[in-house]
């Protein structure tokens, strides 16, 4: 019976099974795109003045090169090494790279798909402990690269051949050959190599500088040492344009002027800039001439004993002039810019370029003052720790040229107005014709406003929260951007943005919530503080910040042992262009925001803590309701961490209570548990409780399928965890709460305990908002059985479309919504649930714990768009997992869609920090200070398309790559099923099944993987990079009745029971035929109970609003109500009020 049902269905249906396949082809498809902000580690800067493009190396062996904003090229080497030394071959797009193991990689920017890509086509190893590299030098005519080693030898590396030349030399020969004379104390061990530069106008002529201080000018035609020089123990070597002097600094933190005509003496005494006390070595210098005075920039040289923790960089011109820049970490290198080519008289540098550990500072050399630029890019995004970041979607044009206006305006008195230096290569992306914000809340109370419309993220505007406030000893928290001198000499200036101090770690901004259309900024704090700002376009007189406070337990028997509240600053306050505070709500206790939301239709704002929820109007500025969450037993908790192991009790209790489970011997036991292992798991009927993540199809023909469907595992019962009543979500929606005829504005909160309060609002309207008061009364009250976490909520509509915030509407952002057929969906850790409205009646549910151990961490609710029709469009339940495995389920059957590993389990930061955009994409913070961006979404890619255009004949043509024969259909799919990605060994099943349904077509390119898993949903079984569309076209339709009854009899042998009652409630889905699980029974082991409260409140006229010194007031009726479909239960426990619970079977 159920092989002919299956024939059955496939037979008639085999056509929507394929259309859905393609279909979901066209809307899902993972990529990790772009990487933003600044990387991690740096280890070794480059430059490249002919195409004006500048590298940066990294330890984790990256390489990254940048031009103008949006050209970006990345290469990453084969081994975990860090990258030593980088050298450009200039004017050719070629890189070389020198890794820590002593191994020189060459690489290239090559024209490819449209675009340029960087690829590694030659390496060379040089072994052995005395040819240890220990400094490189590209000759002028990029045809060698000198390698001075540890030993005091130089080799010769051809970069044409990418193989060392035979010529070599030795230091032994260097002593002994020439007329110069090297003092007796050198002529035996004169130390490593430290230095290698050569002469600007003599090709012939190498300046070489050894570790213990002698210097010599080596003649390679003739083999013969010129001249020889001795000074201190040498840093580092640079010649003079004219090619008469060089320049030496040395460990002692002196530098030295040396004539090369001449006797073997200095031109000048050395010079220690910041002596007489001892100093810090000068690892790099560079003597530099203008029209006027010249230049002298190095880096260290800092007094021992008072600064030698600082990392600097000195600029010297003339004796006016003498700035040490100050950053606030270690300095890896520098260089700088000029417009000149070989042949001028002078070195005109225009601007200086510091590459330090934790950020790229670009000085303005031309400009009064030596101002810093503004970056289009390589923002340091850890300027001080990211805490908290939020995705905000086409902000209207309006708003974003205030906060443009407002940005330039807080940066016009410290940056420079020249154009960014950098502007080689040429992007190929249009601009983007919408504006997309990230903002990023920081540990300092900054919030910082970033461009995320391109691949290139650029640094907008930021609001010090923090200033609102006395900081930690009275101090005010001042505005950012006014750097004084902080010594008279050495002359100091701070430069760059990175700080990882704060004043206080109450500052800490945890939540963030921006309102486009209204612009207003709503940000929640780590002390319990929430401020609500609004953007103002011009400086605001001084006045009184408002407070409210919200006081969310009242029990005297709490104590609380946490940190104190901010103090809001009492003094009147002059507020700059920009966002301006209007109201500051302050909850008590002054535990971190967890949970925020701003209605601005309505004027209400909600927030959570770990110990309740408040309800705050803006408009009015005063608390509506405060809702203690708190356990009445636990009223003695305090803020400080607490313990989440179980007692040794508890344990025992727990593992008995699983042994007397496992020995339970009754009869209907039995049978249920049998019933469960027939079906391939838990099924209900006109849900999809199917396990969401199947076994790979492995099994042999000998085996039942039930012996081989996953088992549904044990969830063991949470301990008693302190943190249960804190709130994990808040969201307000229009829609039907108490009746299914009239819809009223309501608040939803969901907590850690897995309960979820539903708020009745009545907000007045019009000309009576100003003088009416916002009513709150608590409707319902949900307690999911599991008593997982609540991540999310949302409302969606018939159309399954979540509802548009009211403000949206009107302003014709989004469409009005259907106001029928509304449906609460609820995404715990554990499962994903869909309410009807407004009786609560559970429609599907899945789950995720309870079949793979993942629990879910983030979750959204996207709409997908197809990328060959912009007019179509699904909304669909984003999801991130524990495991860092990204899933896509439909609404509201929630059916999995698409499985993606993006991350490793390992990597708890990341999958922390992700938050997900509205068309699709994502990001993560790939390092504290950078993000990675990818998109799951196949019609929006945020990527960096560029090219570098190359002039005629700078290299020669690549030869053209061996064609490889394409390996048989039955070998690749082997391979992949069994390589080492676990991607690919995922999606061999499904590539096997798509290969038997399409024999002819166009077989997939080999390295190609499936980034799905396999699905028990048939219609998503469909491979993410299989046979392209042209392929599917081009492929033959002879016989294809026969060959398609052939592949239909194949995928309904190795279809499971799951698979069978999936693909019937695909199709009654399909056919408008909705069944319900309200007849399931108590016999099905999979039932679940929920608690759902019901609250019978009094007319509103008859509701005080509560206040911070009555909050009891206008929160409940103690009015008992009747009976409804379920047992009534009341009770009346320190003074709660009667409820009635409704007994819901899933």
């Amino acid at each position: 019976m159920a092989s002919r049902m299956r024939k059955l269905f496939h037979r008639q249906n085999a056509g929507a099974i394929e259309e859905r396949r393609k279909m979901r082809k066209e809307l899902f498809a993972f990529n990790k795109t772009v990487e933003h902000g600044f990387p991690n580690k740096p280890t070794a800067l480059a430059y490249d003045p002919k195409l004006n493009i500048f590298a940066i190396g990294t330890s984790n062996g990256v390489i990254k090169i940048y031009g103008a904003p949006g050209v970006e090229f990345m290469g990453i080497h084969s081994g975990d090494f860090s990258v030593s030394k980088l050298f450009f071959l200039p004017a050719q797009g070629r890189i070389i790279s020198l890794l820590d193991d002593n191994s020189l990689h060459l690489w290239e920017i090559n024209l490819k798909d449209g675009g340029s890509t960087m690829e590694e086509v030659k390496n060379f190893m040089i072994e052995g402990r005395l040819k240890k590299i220990s400094v490189c030098c590209l000759s002028s005519d990029a045809s060698r690269l000198y390698l001075g080693t540890e030993g005091g030898n130089i080799y010769l590396l051809d970069v044409e051949s990418f193989d060392l030349e035979d010529h070599i030399v030795y230091q032994d020969v260097v002593m002994q050959n020439g007329p110069a004379v090297v003092p007796d104390d050198f002529k035996v061990n004169p130390g490593a190599v430290e230095a290698i530069a050569q002469h600007p106008s003599d090709k012939d002529r190498l300046l070489i500088g050894y570790n213990r201080g002698l210097m010599i000018i080596w003649r390679q035609s003739e083999l013969m040492l010129e001249a020889s020089f001795v000074g201190h123990q040498i840093e580092s070597l640079c010649w003079h344009r004219d090619g008469t002097h060089f320049t030496s600094s040395h460990n002692d933190g002196s530098y030295q002027v040396w004539k090369v005509s001449g006797a073997s003496s200095p031109a000048k005494e050395p010079l220690v800039p910041y002596g007489p006390f001892p100093c810090k070595a000068i690892p790099k210098i560079l003597y530099l001439t203008t029209k006027s005075e010249p230049f002298t920039i190095f880096s260290g040289g800092m007094p021992r004993a008072s600064y030698g923790d600082r990392h600097v960089v000195t600029v010297i011109q003339d004796k006016t002039q003498h700035v040490v820049f100050d950053f606030t970490s270690k300095v890896i290198d520098f260089f700088t810019m000029s417009n000149v080519n070989d042949e001028d008289e002078f070195d005109e540098p225009h601007s200086l370029v510091v590459l330090v550990e934790e950020e790229i500072v670009f000085i303005d050399l031309q400009t009064k003052g030596w101002p810093t630029f503004q970056l289009p890019y390589l923002s340091s995004l850890h300027a001080s720790a990211i805490t908290s970041s939020n995705y905000i979607c086409n902000v209207p044009s309006q708003l974003w040229e205030k906060i443009q206006e407002v940005g330039e305006h807080q940066q016009q008195n410290v940056m420079s107005t020249r154009d960014f230096p950098v502007i080689g290569g040429k992007n190929l992306v249009e601009p983007p014709a919408y504006h997309d914000l990230l903002l990023t809340g920081h540990e300092d109370g900054s919030i910082r406003f970033w461009d995320a419309s391109a691949s290139a993220m650029k640094y907008l505007y930021q609001v010090n929260v923090a200033q609102l406030f006395t900081a930690e000893g009275g101090e005010q928290n001042g505005s950012p951007g006014v750097v004084e001198a902080e010594e008279e000499w050495p002359p100091f200036r701070k430069v760059g943005n990175f700080d990882p101090f704060s004043d206080d770690p109450r500052f800490g901004v945890q939540k963030v919530v921006l309102c486009p259309q209204s612009g207003t900024l709503v940000a929640g704090g780590t002390a319990g503080q929430v401020v609500v700002m609004k953007m103002g376009e011009d400086e605001e007189e001084k006045k009184t910040i408002e407070v409210v406070q919200a006081k969310i337990v009242v029990d005297d028997k709490f104590v609380w042992k946490g940190h104190e509240a901010l103090p809001v600053r009492e003094e009147p306050f002059k507020f700059p262009r920009g966002f301006q505070v209007e109201l500051v709500a302050q909850a008590h206790p002054p535990a971190a925001i967890t949970a925020l939301a701003f209605q601005s239709t309505w004027g209400i704002i909600a927030f959570g803590t770990s110990h309740g929820f408040s309800l705050i109007d803006t408009t009015l500025k005063r608390l509506i309701v405060s809702h203690c969450t708190l356990n009445p037993h636990d009223l003695s908790v305090t803020g400080e961490h607490m313990s989440r192991r179980m007692s040794l009790t508890k344990s025992l209790r727990a593992s008995l209570r699983r042994v007397r489970q496992k020995r339970g011997t009754t009869k209907p036991r039995k049978q249920r548990e049998r019933r469960s292992n027939d079906t391939g798991g838990k099924v209900i009927e006109g849900s999809d409780n199917t396990p969401t993540t199947p076994e790979k199809e492995s099994r042999g023909r000998g085996f039942d399928d039930a012996d081989l469907v996953p088992i549904e595992r044990k969830i063991e019962a949470r301990s008693e965890d302190p943190k249960v009543s804190m709130v994990r979500y808040v969201y307000f929606a229009n829609t039907f709460v108490r009746d299914a005829h009239t819809a009223t504005p309501s608040l939803w909160v969901g907590t850690n305990a897995g309960v979820i309060y539903i708020y009745s609002l009545g907000v007045p309207t019009g000309e009576n908002r100003l003088q009416g008061n916002v009513v709150a009364e608590i409707s319902k009250e949900i307690k999911l059985k599991h008593g997982a976490p609540i991540n999310s909520m949302v409302v969606v509509d018939s159309d399954n479309n979540p509802l548009p915030d009211p403000i949206e509407v009107q302003h014709e952002c989004a469409k009005p919504p259907n106001m029928s057929g509304h449906n609460l969906i609820v995404c715990s850790e554990e499962q994903f649930k869909v309410f009807a409205l407004p009786s609560l009646k559970p429609r599907y549910k899945t789950k995720l714990t309870a079949m793979d151990g993942s629990k879910v961490r983030k979750v959204a609710f996207i709409n997908y768009r197809s990328r060959n029709n912009d007019s179509y469009s699904e909304n669909h339940i984003s999801c991130l997992t524990n495991q860092g495995e990204l899933g896509i389920y439909s609404i509201p059957h929630l059916k999995r869609q698409d499985h993606y590993q993006a991350l490793r389990r390992e990597n708890v930061t990341g999958i922390a920090s992700l938050l997900f955009t509205p068309r699709g994409e994502g990001m993560y913070l790939l390092s504290p200070s950078e993000f990675e961006r990818f998109t799951m979404s196949a019609s929006t890619v945020t990527e960096p398309l560029c090219m570098l255009e190359l002039a005629e004949g700078m290299r020669p043509v690549p030869p053209e790559p061996e064609v490889e024969p394409e390996p048989e259909p039955a070998a690749e799919a082997t391979e992949e099923g069994a390589g080492g990605d676990a991607d690919a060994a995922a999606a061999a099943a499904g590539a096997e099944v798509a290969q038997e349904a399409k024999p002819d077509a166009e077989e997939q390119e080999p390295g190609e993987k499936d980034a799905m898993l396999p699905s028990e949903d048939p219609p998503a079984a469909t491979l993410q990079n299989g046979p392209s569309e042209e392929a599917e076209a081009e492929a033959p339709t002879a016989g294809g009745d026969a060959e398609t009854a052939a592949a239909i009899q194949q995928e309904v042998d190795n279809q499971t029971a799951d698979e069978l009652v999936n693909e019937v409630d695909e199709l009654l889905a399909k056919t408008g035929i909705n069944i319900s699980i309200e007849g399931e029974t108590d016999d099905n082991p999979d039932i679940t109970i929920d608690e759902v409260k019901e609250y019978d409140n009094k007319p509103k006229e008859e509701i005080v609003n509560g206040t911070a010194a009555d909050p009891d007031e206008g929160v409940v009726n103690k009015e008992p109500a009747p009976a409804v479909n379920g047992e009534t239960e009341t009770n009346e426990v320190n003074g709660e009020p009667q409820l009635e619970k409704l007994q819901i079977e899933e």
